[in-house]
């Protein structure tokens, strides 16, 4: 363990299952007095990343590389917004007492399907002002979409957020529990009434309470590394996609097919997470809702489509 200038406490994040250890591990850097977060810095890097794979795509595809450098620069802004709007829809609780403070993206709260439903609105937007075929950029774009994602999803590493319930699993991550921004030494009351009518959710906190482990003198929670897990996943959608692009029957198919492997993927996925969000006054997770739609819808219209082009 580690001590910055400014007295922040270094900390390690081990995978004692696989050997490994990466000790010391910041949350960002400091210039010139300014905080900036690595999670900011990775998601730059993500979009980054996806503008221009998405542009390589283009290009493979004999589209216009222009056209998706003048879409990134309107679709990143919107998706941002959007995934912020997305995240306190359903999180209103937080921000009765203090309206402003849904303003303030450094304090974290993103929502992907947010930013995935902005991207899908500046693209209709976008290709009914340039006279483009939506279906067509939807297919190129999703390539982007999908990479920024794979690289994206590691600033929640930095962070050490967005993991999953209690494991001694092969790929089981301790993170100091000064480090997790959830309350994980909360009263038990108060717990209960948090997690009320939500039992499932309660259990996986309580499995992580029960299974903390003390190294050097620290308290440290052992759970799924859940955004390796996604990056993962999406890599393997990544590649699917691409080899998938020239074997098309119709423009749109690999947009679907993003959807509905991300929607898979997704489903088991957050079923391991412990900071869901729910429908508002249930106990069903909005994240495996949206993403069983996403999946089931998208999957019937290529069953769908395919059938309809091979009979043409």
């Amino acid at each position: 363990m580690g001590i910055l200038l400014d007295g922040t406490i270094l900390t390690n994040i081990r995978f004692p299952n696989l050997g490994i250890e990466f000790s010391n591990v910041s949350s960002g850097i400091e210039v010139f007095g300014f905080h900036i977060a690595f999670y900011g810095m990775v998601i730059g890097f993500g979009m980054l990343c996806g503008w221009l794979i998405a542009e390589w795509m283009a290009k493979r595809t004999g589209q216009s590389t222009e056209l998706y450098l003048d879409f990134a620069l309107i679709a990143i802004i919107v998706s941002v917004i959007f995934t912020r709007l997305g995240y306190v829809l359903f999180s209103l609780d937080e921000f009765v007492d203090n309206p402003l403070e849904i303003f303030n993206f450094r304090s974290g709260g993103l929502m992907i399907y947010g930013g995935i439903f902005g991207a899908i609105l500046s693209a209709l937007i976008f290709c009914k002002v340039r006279k483009y075929s939506f279906w067509l950029l939807a297919d190129t774009g999703c390539i982007g979409l999908v990479t920024g994602q794979i690289i994206g999803r590691w600033g929640n590493f930095f962070n050490r957020e967005a993991f999953g319930k209690y494991t001694d699993s092969i790929f089981a991550m301790q993170l100091d529990i000064r480090d997790v921004s959830y309350d994980f030494k909360m009263p038990i009351i108060s717990l209960q009434e948090k997690f009320a009518g939500k039992e499932a959710a309660y259990e996986r906190i309580m499995e992580i309470r029960n299974n903390t482990v003390l190294l050097d003198g620290a308290e440290y929670i052992q759970v799924h590394p859940t955004f390796l897990y996604e990056s993962l996943w999406n890599l393997v959608l990544l590649i699917i996609l691409i080899l998938c692009t020239k074997h098309k029957k119709f423009d749109g198919e690999i947009m679907l097919l993003y959807m509905a492997g991300y929607g898979l993927g997704r489903l088991w996925i957050e079923g391991l997470r412990t900071d869901q969000l729910f429908l508002w006054g249930t106990s069903i997770p909005i994240s495996q809702l949206i993403a069983s739609l996403m999946f089931i819808i998208s999957l019937g219209l290529i069953i769908y489509k395919r059938r309809k082009a091979v009979k043409q």
